[in-house]
């Protein structure tokens, strides 16, 4: 007998007038604003221009949206050519589908670039990737709240206290006689949260003293967590060898930045505050 479960929204989008101004997109957007002061404040302790974050994120945010969606359209191609699909329904990025993977690396190389263009000083764009992880894991974490209010990318059947109440008409085929489900968007942004703050301590005590640890660390840390997560999901995916895509994609990744921490030898940076 299930006493208690997290409810499901009963409305994912509000209206002014014609237009509709949906929470999955709001979600996106306070993530990135938040990521963005953070990181705006870390960057000026490490002797960074003001300024300069809001510069590089001129490029990176757009670029990354784009990236994040090409990856999504990529790895989902049936939603938009199938036979059911609609190839209009891809800038309809309020509904939800960005690839956090396309999000990431494409931001990275909009964000280099950037960089590359304007003058930073002594800092490197490792440097600046250090100054970034913790905000981003943020975004990463208010971001799936995005999720729930568009009641998707749920996991498994649960009776747990915390389980996601999903109506019946959002039930992945054979599981409609079930009521609740994991809740992998609470499980993921709880995750994302947890190694920010890890994170920051870590840099705070300058236990991570190397330049572009801290971003490396961010990637290992939440490869590991997303392993779990998509092990719990049961919305339709690719599989290759009986594993989701999103398994392979987080082992290689937290692989290589696992082998990342493990080949950069400890350098010294005096004179840099790595507090925020």
């Amino acid at each position: 007998m299930i006493s208690a479960f997290i409810p499901s929204p009963t409305v994912s989008f509000i209206s002014l007038g014609p237009l509709k101004i949906h929470f999955y997109a709001l979600c996106i957007l306070l993530g990135i604003v938040v990521a963005l002061r953070l990181t705006e404040r870390r960057w000026i302790a490490r002797g960074g221009e003001v300024g300069f974050v809001s510069d590089i994120a001129v490029v990176a945010v757009p670029v990354g949206i784009i990236g994040g969606r090409v990856y999504h359209v990529i790895t989902t191609p049936e939603k938009y050519f199938g036979a059911d699909g609609n190839p209009l329904d891809i800038i309809k990025i309020w509904e939800g589908g960005l690839g956090i993977w396309g999000a990431i690396s494409i931001g990275a190389l909009g964000a280099w670039i950037a960089f590359r263009r304007k003058s930073s000083g002594a800092l490197t764009f490792a440097d600046f990737a250090d100054a970034i992880a913790p905000g981003l894991l943020l975004a990463q974490g208010i971001g799936r709240w995005g999720n729930w209010f568009n009641v998707e990318l749920f996991g498994k059947p649960s009776t747990m206290p915390w389980a996601l109440e999903v109506p019946v008409e959002l039930r992945p085929a054979g599981f409609s006689q079930y009521l609740t489900f994991q809740p992998t968007f609470l499980y993921e942004s709880l995750w994302c949260v947890g190694v920010a703050f890890l994170l920051l301590w870590l840099d705070s005590q300058h236990r991570v003293r190397t330049a572009g640890k801290v971003f490396a660390l961010y990637v290992a840390l939440y490869c590991l967590g997303r392993l779990w997560i998509e092990a719990l999901r049961i919305d339709e995916a690719h599989l290759i060898a009986g594993l989701r895509l999103n398994v392979w994609v987080s082992a290689l990744v937290g692989a290589g930045a696992v082998a990342i921490l493990l080949r950069r030898a400890p350098r010294a940076e005096s004179g840099i505050s790595t507090k925020i």
